[in-house]
Parts: structure tokens; sequence; C-alpha cells
């Protein structure tokens, strides 16, 4: 292509260079100039490139960044893009700040399609430069590109990568007739193909409006191969739009990296979720206290999990089965027995599983037997370990650091045994410490109490809150009106309680305990509650023994409250949480009947029907059970204090429920089974069942 300025100077038209026209004025996409990102913007930059590699690029001219207002230079420009008015143009913007590896900003700045004339063309160029003016009053740097308006037959997007999945080896294209300017402005929806790298079809295509496919299989094999060129070029995928005129050629308008790229997790990674972790640990933990929590509670779960049977020793050893991610806790699904195998069928006929679980029979038939009196030992121990143990005060500060060391051993022998009752007993009673909390709640403030008073009178109530460090302890609000069961004794320490429920509320003890002593620590030490949280456990113990406080300790910033966690997920690079897709067959029923009601989240006025929709069954929700019509929740167990006490209510109950909190908002009407697991919308003929 001849450059603008030498065509000028051979048609001598306005005269050359010399006689006042400006050759950077509008610089043609054929010359190193339109390269450079910085004058040229990266939009025009990046044509220029692909140009000169021999791509499908229509030809055009850029006004650089800071170029004078010379109208004469581009008044020749423009008349011989557009053959004097004959070609319509395309006016669009290219900044440097656009189109780039960390920030393509689409659609942040003005493009002016189909212009015709010298005046329309003047318009188009400052309105593309105006669209540089921020709100908040700065401008960016502006390029502008102009290029011939194409009629296209087809056009849209092509992604030399999968970025909702994080896939490299998958393209996908988006497609309309037309140009790619409806598609990308969301006037138009677009037919959609999942491609291989050489341009095959992953699934079938749903036709068009008009019943036939937009793209024809040679056409995708064409695209799959421009995406090779381009990554080539720029060394890696990226976003382009394109365009096949009416003749069937394929033309690119534009080339940016792909800035929105999925973390895709390794092969292999593990499948993590709060799962039944979260019911007892359900918000954000500080450093201590997942030191004091997780490592006791994941310790007690692999222990239960190698006398079981239930997975290899070599995983249980390799991974541990309850971690934390961003602060909040998350199990292997896997381990636990929660996720189905990767491959059932494989799974089915693999003899090691079973072979392994006969080999555990013989003392799990035993344990199953002795399990009842051996937790009643352990309860037993714990009881009069706490009843003999002085206030925090009175302890030296080696005595201290031992009471310390005895309760992490304590909480990991209390959910071992925990899970080994879950898994191998099955009471017939369904009393649950939640139903004898809510019963001692109702009772104390029924006398006017304080929840400090309460809870030294009834722990039991402790069954109704999570631990925390840092934040006061307070306990669940109660309604007048609300029915609570009763109990029979006062004194929690005597509760008849299933084995299973005897050992949670144990847990919950230790960990109370546990508050105390780490807040007594902190006051002899000179840190705050929450200065303290941001220790770790052997910080603590040799800060205990005399050691200096970590130099840093005073920089050290709180973790904040993380979002929670995908109900499943994985984790790529950088502890990056990558959500699971949903697999049908989640969703469980753990308290049965069927009921009718409005969801609600538990937050602001409870319809009368409230059926309570919940990310994670969190015990603090056990005092609004009797009020609610039934519950559905994305996670947890049936053996997790909800589950039970649903059932102590006869409120029906379902777990598992994918998305249920953005799917079933509140106000909505819903049918839930709390047998087959199923929620329905009950206002339309159409089922929609949690676990599909």
């Amino acid at each position: 292509m001849t450059t603008l300025d030498e065509r000028g100077r051979e048609q001598g038209e306005e005269g050359g260079g010399e006689h006042g026209i400006h050759p950077d004025a509008a610089v043609a996409l054929d010359r190193p100039a339109a390269q450079l990102p910085l004058s040229a913007g990266s939009k025009a930059a990046n044509l220029a490139r692909a140009a000169t590699a021999g791509l499908p690029v229509l030809p055009g001219f850029v006004i650089p960044h800071g170029a004078g207002d010379d109208a004469r230079a581009l008044r020749h420009a423009w008349r011989e893009l557009s053959r004097d008015g004959a070609v319509p143009l395309v006016v669009r913007s290219s900044s440097p700040q656009e189109d780039t590896e960390e920030s393509s900003l689409a659609g942040q700045f003005a493009s002016v399609l189909d212009v015709h004339d010298w005046p329309g063309f003047r318009a188009a160029v400052r309105t593309v430069l105006d669209s540089a003016d921020r709100p908040d009053g700065t401008r960016a740097p502006m390029a502008v590109l102009v290029q011939p308006m194409l009629d296209a037959r087809v056009g849209g997007v092509l992604f030399g990568a999968d970025p909702v999945e994080g896939r490299l080896d998958r393209m996908l294209v988006s497609a309309v007739r037309g140009g790619p300017d409806t598609l990308v402005s969301g006037e138009q929806d677009g037919t959609s193909y999942h491609l291989t790298r050489s341009g095959r079809r992953l699934r079938p295509t749903p036709p068009h409006t008009t019943g036939e496919h937009l793209l024809t299989r040679t056409e995708l094999h064409r695209l799959a191969r421009l995406a090779r060129r381009v990554e080539r070029i720029f060394g890696g995928p990226q976003d382009m739009e394109f365009g096949f005129d009416g003749t069937g050629r394929l033309w690119l308008f534009q080339a940016r990296p792909i800035t929105a790229m999925t973390a895709r997790p390794a092969r292999g990674a593990r499948l993590l979720g709060p799962g039944p972790v979260a019911e007892t640990l359900p918000g954000t933990m500080q450093p201590l206290e997942e030191d004091l929590w997780v490592a006791p509670m994941a310790r007690g779960i692999c222990s239960a999990l190698d006398i079981g049977g239930s997975a290899p020793r070599r995983l249980l050893r390799a991974h541990p089965v309850v971690t934390t991610v961003a602060g909040r806790a998350a199990a292997d699904l896997r381990l636990l027995g929660i996720a189905p195998p990767r491959h059932r069928l494989l799974a089915r006929v693999n003899p090691l599983p079973g072979a392994r679980r006969l080999a555990a029979a013989w003392r799990t038939g035993r344990l199953t037997r002795a399990l009842p009196d051996l937790a009643l030992d352990l309860t037993a121990d714990i009881d009069r370990r706490l009843a003999e143990t002085p206030a925090p005060a009175e302890l030296s500060r080696a005595d201290l650091a031992d009471l310390l060391r005895w309760t992490r051993s304590a909480l990991a022998a209390l959910h071992a045994q925990e899970a080994l009752a879950g898994a191998l007993l099955r009471e017939s009673s369904t009393r649950t410490a939640a139903s004898a909390a809510l019963a001692a709640l109702a009772e104390g403030r029924g006398q006017g109490r304080t929840d400090t008073e309460i809870v030294a009178g009834t722990p039991v109530v402790l069954a109704l809150t999570p631990p925390s460090l840092t934040v006061p302890l307070r306990l669940p609000p109660t309604e007048e009106n609300g029915h609570t069961p009763t109990v029979s004794s006062t004194d929690s320490r005597h509760l008849t309680l299933p084995t299973r429920e005897s050992l949670r509320l144990r847990i919950r003890w230790i960990h109370q305990l546990q508050v105390h002593l780490v807040h007594d620590a902190a006051r002899r030490i000179t840190l705050s509650h929450r200065a303290v949280a941001l220790l770790h456990w052997h910080e603590l113990l040799d800060t205990l023994d005399g050691a200096p406080l970590p130099p840093d300790v005073k920089q050290r910033l709180p973790r904040p409250d993380s979002p929670p966690l995908p109900d499943t997920f994985r984790l790529a690079d950088g502890s990056v949480v990558v959500a699971e897709r949903p697999r049908d067959g989640a969703a469980q029923g753990v308290s049965g009947g069927r009921a009718t009601g409005t969801a609600w989240d538990g937050r602001g006025e409870r319809p009368e029907d409230a059926v309570l929709v919940v990310r994670t069954l969190d015990p603090a929700l056990a005092p609004l059970l009797p009020q609610v019509t039934a519950l559905v929740a994305q996670t947890g167990s049936p053996l997790s204090h909800l589950a039970v006490l649903a059932r102590e209510f006869k409120v029906p109950a379902v777990v598992g429920a994918v998305d249920a909190v953005q799917r079933f908002t509140p106000g909505t009407r819903l049918a839930v089974d709390g047998t087959s697991g199923d929620v329905c919308l009950a206002d339309t003929r159409t089922r929609e069942v949690a676990d599909r």
C-alpha cells in the first residue's frame, strides 16, 4: 500500500509535506510507526502487526495520540481511503490503555460506524477524542483508527482459548448476521460454537433463528487457523473480532489479549468444599484459630478414616483431610466420601477399597460395640478435667501452656470418636444438644439472665454458637412465642444425649476453654484479643515460655472476612479458588415430610410459612428452626446438628441443594420434599429439582 503522504506527493493534491501536509497526522497501517502502541494505541498497533505478518486486515490509517489538528492532511487521508466519500468508514478509538494484557477497557471509548462525508468524518473523530474524558476529570491518551466499513455477511468474536473454563486446548466462537458490533454491544445474542484447536465442533450447536447454522464447517476451520496464526504473532491466545464478507473472504477486525482467563486447577487437584466442617467452623478464622481448631480436627478425622479403612493411608498422609482457604475451613470431599469417585465404573471394579475395608472390618466390628463405652469414658475424663481446671488467672505460665497443649490433644480424640460415631453407630435417639440448648436459652431469657450468666449456668447453650477468639460471645436471639423443646434437667453436664451429640458438645466446651486460656495469655504478654489471634501456635507457646514476641507482630493485620467458599471447588496456582460445576444427585433429603412455603434467608421479616434457605448449617440458626416450614441448605450432612434438630421438630429438610441461595431468592414460593431431596418452584408446573 502506498503511504498517504507519498500518494499526496505523487498526485500533488493539496501539496506535499512541503506545502503544509503533516506526514504524521495520518499514519497508514502498513507503516512501522503504526506499530507503536504509545502513539498509535494498542488497537491500531495490534492490527498493524497483524497486517505486516500477512493476516487479513483491512487497510486504513491512524491519527496518532498528540497529533495536531491538520485538517488538510486528514482530508487527504480521508479522501484516499473513502474514495472521496464513496466508501463508508469506521472511526474507532485506539488508546494505549485499552486492548492490553492488563485490561481491555472494552466498550469504554467511542466508535462511530458508517461515516460517509467529510463533515461526518470530522465529527466522528471529535466524538472518539471526546470519549477519552473520564468522569473523574482525567483524560486517557487517545489515537483514532480509521478503516473502511465492511458489509459483513457474518461477524462475531473468536477466543483462541476457553476463558470460562481456563482451557488452552479449546476455542470459543460467537457469531451473528452482519458485523460483530451488534454482538459486542449486546443488541444481538450470538450463536456459540465450542471448537478444538483444529476447528472441530465439540458439542452440537443450535441453529440460528432462521433454522440454519451461521458458519459452515469450512469457515470454522478457517477461524481456528486464523486464531493459531494470531497466537503465534502475539505470543498467546487472543480475543478477536472477525467478519466474512459477501464473497466469503475472512477479515480480522481486532486482536487483543484475553484479560479474563479463568484459572484452571492442575490435573488431579483435590475436590474441596465446606461440607460438614463448616457446621463447626463457619466463619473466617485468624492464624491462631486455625492452629487451635482446624489442626486437631484434621488429625482426629484422619485417624477415624484410617481406623475405618475408608481411605488409603498414603492419601491420608499426603493430604490433610481438613484445611483452610482464605481462613475458611474446607474438607477433602473425596476422602470424606461425600463426593463420588472420579471414575465410578473403575471404582466399582477396583478391589483395593473392598480389601482395605475387609482388613478393617474386624477392628471396626469390635469398635462398633465398644465405641459407646469408649465415648462415655472420654467424655467423663473431659468433664472431670474441666471441673478440676482452676480459673486461668490462677495458673502459672507453664501450667497455662500445658493446659493449652492438653486441649489440642483432647480435641483430636473427640473429633476422632465423633467421626467414628457418625459412621458406625445407628442410634435411635434423636435428642440433640441443640434442642437442649434452645430450651436452656429460652428458660434463661425468661428469667432475665444475661448471656454470660446463661453460659455459666447451663453451658449446653454453647452448642448454638461457633467459637471465636476475636468476636465476643453472643447467644442467638429467641422468639417469645416460639416453640422450644423441654429438658428434664438444668444441669447440662448430666444431660442424656446420644453418643455423637455428647462428643460434639464436649468439642464446643473445649473450644470455649481455649478462648478463655488464650485471652488470659494475651493479658500476660500484653496483647489485645485481636492481636494474639494473629500469632501461630508455636509462637504463642514460645512467648509463654519466656521468649520475646515476634518482631513483626505489631505490623500484622487481621485477615479480612473472606466470602463463603463455593460448595465444591479446586485450587489452581496461587491458591485461586475455582468453583466446580455441580453434578447431578447432590441434593439429599435429611428430614422427611413435604411442605410448601416462601423462601427466606433468615434476615429481615420472617414470612408465616418461611422456608429457610442457607448456604451452610450454622449452629446459630437453630433457634429459627421451630418457626420455619422447611429447611434448604447448599451444603451439610444428615448427621449435622441442624439436620438432626430438623428431624426432632419434624421440619422437612434438604441439604446439598446446588446454588440454592442464588436460585431461591427471598420471596420465592417453594415446595420441599425432605424425603426425596426435591426442591421445586411451587408457583409453576415446571419442576425445578435442586440437584439437577
